[in-house]
């Protein structure tokens, strides 16, 4: 069995209806053009208020991923 190797990249999504949402839109950009995406981990939350609410949530994660081997 081989040992899988993993790289982080830290991506910020936004959203104005949730932080779930924000992440979710994160994640589908870098699945454009990050293959092998396997976990993400929440790094940090945000957000911007406006008239006493929350306007825009932004949401940090760090998005792991196999790393191709060349053997």
């Amino acid at each position: 069995m081989k040992d899988n190797v993993y790289k982080l990249v830290e991506l910020t999504g936004t959203s104005t209806a949730s932080i779930e949402d924000a992440v979710a839109k994160a994640i589908k950009r870098a699945n454009k053009t990050i293959r092998n995406l396997s976990w993400f981990q929440v790094v940090e939350t945000r957000g911007s208020i406006e008239k006493g609410r929350p306007l825009r949530w932004q949401v940090t994660i760090k998005v792991g991923f196999a790393v191709n081997s060349t053997d």
